[in-house]
Order: structure tokens, then C-alpha cells, then sequence
């Protein structure tokens, strides 16, 4: 079967999770691309993602702090959702790399911890793969490319790039922008 390829523009991030859960529930296997018009508000809850859930999820992934572990579950997408490996190290290099060169197409992320991993390797099959930070007329957008996304796992993945991309904004004095999203497969849960 060969997947079907969606690309669409919204307003904001939750309404990207809306139409991705209504796309997600059809069952069809999508091949998914969007543009994010406007990165500035990226928080909103769910049943499965309380805020203080989304808060210790980034500031894990960050590098920020060692959160409360009570929040990070399987359901919430368990070590394929760990991406704090080097994190600040990698976020300190996209700043040197933008103030040094405001045009570079090298301000990038790249998110997992090992160079080989395994197929077979569930904690190192990261969803997240790499964020392209890229600025245009002084406002900074990114590109994040998934492997796949669990539409119900959205909001906190949302959550990270929206801290990620403001905080590179902050240390380097661009705007916050848009997001390109892309999705190699797009499921509706983990277990699809």
C-alpha cells in the first residue's frame, strides 16, 4: 500500500492537532506535511497531556531539570520520546551557528543519542529526528522531520518545539515564526 501524502496550512499548532486526529482516525496510512503559520502559542492540554505533564516533558527534554517522573509513562511515549541527550549543547551550537551566520543553513538539531541505532532498538527509534532553525527578514522558523507521530502524542512534541524554537529566538534576537512539520507516517496512537 503506498501512503498518502497530505500537506496542509493552519493557524496554529492546536489546530494542526485537530486535523491531524480527524486525519489520524481514518486509518489510512499519511504521509504528512504542514506549515504552522504562528509558533508563539503552542501549549494546550489534552486528558492524555495535563500541562504540568507538557512542562516536565520539555524542561526533561530541554536539559532544564530533573522533573517529576510520575508523568513520564509508555503512553506518553515512553524512550522514543527522550531527546534530551546533549540538548543543551546542540541548542548552544544552532545560537553560535545563527549569531555568528544569520543565513546558515546549518542551524540544525540533530535529535538522536546514537549515530547506529538499531532497528530493533525501541528507545533509540526517536520520533523526533532533526530541527532546522532558518530565519527570514528577522523572524526564525524551524523544520521538524518525524519518523512518524502518534497524533495523541502531538501535543507534547508540539509543546518541546515551541519551547525549543522560542528559546533560540530569545538568545539570538529573532522573532518566533512558523514551523514546517513533517511526518513520515502519522498514526492515531501509539498502539496503531
Amino acid at each position: 500500500m503506498i501512503a498518502k501524502q497530505s500537506f496542509i496550512k493552519v493557524e496554529s499548532p492546536v489546530d494542526l492537532y485537530h486535523r491531524m486526529m480527524s486525519d489520524a482516525a481514518r486509518g489510512e496510512q499519511l504521509n504528512y506535511s504542514a506549515w504552522v503559520r504562528d509558533m508563539k502559542d503552542f501549549v494546550f492540554e489534552t486528558g492524555l497531556f495535563p500541562v504540568e505533564a507538557l512542562d516536565q516533558y520539555t524542561a526533561y527534554n530541554m536539559g532544564w531539570n530533573v522533573p517529576d517522573s510520575a508523568y513520564f509513562t509508555a503512553a506518553r511515549g515512553g524512550g522514543q520520546g527522550d531527546y534530551r541527550h546533549a540538548m543543551a549543547a546542540k541548542i548552544g551550537n544552532v545560537v553560535d551557528c545563527l549569531v555568528n551566520f544569520r543565513d546558515s543553513k546549518r542551524a540544525v538539531i540533530d535529535v538522536p543519542n546514537t549515530p547506529l541505532a538499531h532497528h530493533s532498538d525501541t528507545a533509540e527509534a526517536k520520533c523526533l529526528r532533526e530541527v532546522h532553525f532558518f530565519q527570514t527578514d528577522g523572524v526564525l522558523n524551524i523544520t521538524a522531520l518525524f519518523r512518524a507521530q502518534a497524533a495523541e502524542i502531538f501535543p507534547k512534541n508540539v509543546h518541546f518545539l515551541g519551547t525549543l524554537l522560542r528559546e533560540v529566538a530569545a538568545r539570538t534576537g529573532f522573532e518566533v515564526g512558523g514551523m514546517h512539520y513533517h511526518a513520515t507516517r502519522l498514526v492515531l496512537s501509539r498502539t496503531t
